[in-house]
């Protein structure tokens, strides 16, 4: 008769690790409150080890189960990644907004931590960029003034939170980056991931200074200098987002940055990133609108002045607010698309996608592929639905 632990279970180094879920062969999770979890399909696997599943929830009360995701994370093996995790789901749970994908709970399965998130039926805006490469073209302007909107909506709730106590949370996503962004299938606009997020919470553990988080491909010029943050390195970070996705190229170019100067203090970061750590230092570090220019020269003059606002070097100079932000991209979107909204973008969405999809098997993408084996029945199945 095969060991096992004090749960019943067999040792940890005698396990067989089990085989990806699909939706054929489910993958039994657990329960919670009478709710039974199985996962059917992983969708990304990171790194670190984080690994990204499409689950079915089936209620009691319910016939039919209904979808969402799981987020398995690495068992923390001290008290401050521990506690660190800890903060950042209780942070999660008091997020409440329609722009925002929600955390439900946190379950600790085969003692490794699980966590049970809102389901966005459609496609990431990192897919969404990486389709409008494949087709030859960005997305249409009025579809990223949209977007860009919708995003800001939901960092200035963010921003502006308060505690039950009334006093402000100061909380700051720290790693708005088109992975972390999802496009519903009727339109709507989702920012997911607030694992990085700053905040003022009581109690809450700080991270190591030299510690970055998020992806630095996004970070702002103040967070890899590690000087204080506030609202402001999110307005660059969607600034930096709006470039992509208007250009079709990211705002920065690796390949030619100068060797880093003597003294450049020690910065390790946390997980993967689009970019190398250093080399976004350097270019930061002499990034100036002349950068800025030369990346949205092609653009409509009002779209060019809301980035260069969005993306100036010294906070202060952007904008104050990301509801301000919101408010200029919303107008710019008025003056110009009128009748624009989420039928409209919804239907792009899923012109892109497919457009995209065409030449899926002719170019090479980033990370994990632009269609992830299992994913591009869903992204395109959800997105052809009616409203």
């Amino acid at each position: 008769m095969p060991s096992t632990t004090d749960s019943g279970r067999p040792p940890a180094q005698s396990r067989v690790p089990r085989p990806p879920a699909t939706p054929d062969a489910p993958q039994p999770l657990f329960t919670v409150g009478g709710v039974r979890y199985e996962a059917v399909r992983e969708l990304v696997r990171m790194p670190t080890g984080e690994v990204l599943l499409q689950a079915l929830r089936y209620a009691l009360e319910e016939e039919v189960p209904g979808r969402c995701l799981v987020r398995r994370l690495p068992s923390p093996s001290t008290y401050e990644e521990r506690k660190r995790l800890s903060d950042e789901i209780q942070l999660a749970f008091r997020l409440n907004h329609p722009g925002i994908a929600q955390v439900f709970h946190l379950k600790i399965h085969r003692n490794t931590p699980h966590v049970v998130m809102e389901y966005v039926e459609g496609p990431s805006l990192d897919t969404l960029v990486s389709a409008g490469m494949a087709r030859g073209r960005p997305v249409s302007e009025a579809l990223a003034l949209y977007i860009g909107a919708e995003i800001a909506d939901a960092l200035h709730y963010a921003h502006t939170l308060r505690g039950e106590d009334g006093r402000p949370l100061g909380i700051i996503h720290r790693d708005v980056n088109p992975r972390h962004l999802y496009l519903g299938a009727h339109g709507g606009v989702k920012l997911a991931n607030f694992g990085a997020a700053y905040s003022l919470m009581v109690g809450r553990l700080e991270s190591p200074a030299n510690l970055v988080r998020g992806d630095v491909a996004y970070a702002s010029p103040e967070y890899l200098e590690r000087l204080p943050l506030s609202p402001a390195s999110d307005i660059f970070s969607l600034g930096v987002v709006l470039v992509e996705l208007l250009t079709g190229k990211h705002l920065f170019d690796v390949e030619d940055v100068p060797s880093p100067p003597e003294g450049l203090s020690s910065l390790r970061a946390e997980q993967f990133t689009s970019l190398p750590l250093t080399q976004m230092r350097v270019l930061l570090s002499s990034f100036s609108p002349a950068e800025v220019e030369a990346a949205v020269a092609g653009l409509s003059p009002d779209v060019k002045a809301l980035l260069h606002s969005a993306l100036r070097i010294v906070p202060d100079e952007r904008f104050a607010t990301a509801a301000d932000m919101g408010g200029v991209l919303r107008a710019a979107l008025t003056k110009r698309y009128p009748s624009y909204g989420r039928q409209d973008a919804r239907q792009e969405v899923a012109r892109v996608i497919a457009e995209g999809s065409c030449l899926r098997d002719v170019v090479e993408f980033g990370e994990a592929g632009l269609y992830p084996e299992g994913l591009d029945a869903h992204e395109l199945g959800a997105l052809g639905e009616e409203d």
